[in-house]
């Protein structure tokens, strides 16, 4: 199920327009781009994309909500998730709000703390960002 290399590609797919967050970095402030992000740092408030990939590696954290088409997440995230397509969350990922997605896979040792898992359906999904 839990593909390491998956990742990369999908990073991949946004060739050109990927930002990275870098370990030991922290961002204030809230975060809207188009293509592909990586906190390996420490985000400080909401990150929104309407048609990009948010990536909180190991490292990482964000405070704040997060929406996207797809969010992978192996790090932490204080807040509630809206992957409006895709979601993945590795072993150690650690979600501390609401999870609202499309699909989602999630690995063993994965842990999700809030009120709710909220299935999108598929007409409703271009609003869920």
């Amino acid at each position: 199920m839990w593909n390491k290399g998956k990742g990369k590609a999908d990073m991949q797919r946004f060739a050109g327009k990927t930002s990275l967050i870098a370990a030991g970095a922290v961002f204030r402030g809230d975060l809207e781009f188009q293509g592909a992000v990586q906190i390996d740092g420490k985000v400080l408030g909401d990150i929104l994309t309407e048609q990009g990939l948010v990536r909180v590696s190991v490292e990482g954290q964000v405070e704040g909500e997060v929406r996207a088409p797809h969010v992978v997440i192996d790090g932490e995230i204080i807040g509630d998730v809206y992957a409006g397509q895709h979601v993945e969350l590795g072993p150690k990922a650690r979600v501390r709000g609401n999870l609202y997605y499309g699909l989602m896979e999630m690995a063993m040792g994965a842990q999700v703390e809030g009120l709710s898992l909220i299935h999108i359906s598929e007409p409703t999904r271009r609003y869920a960002i």
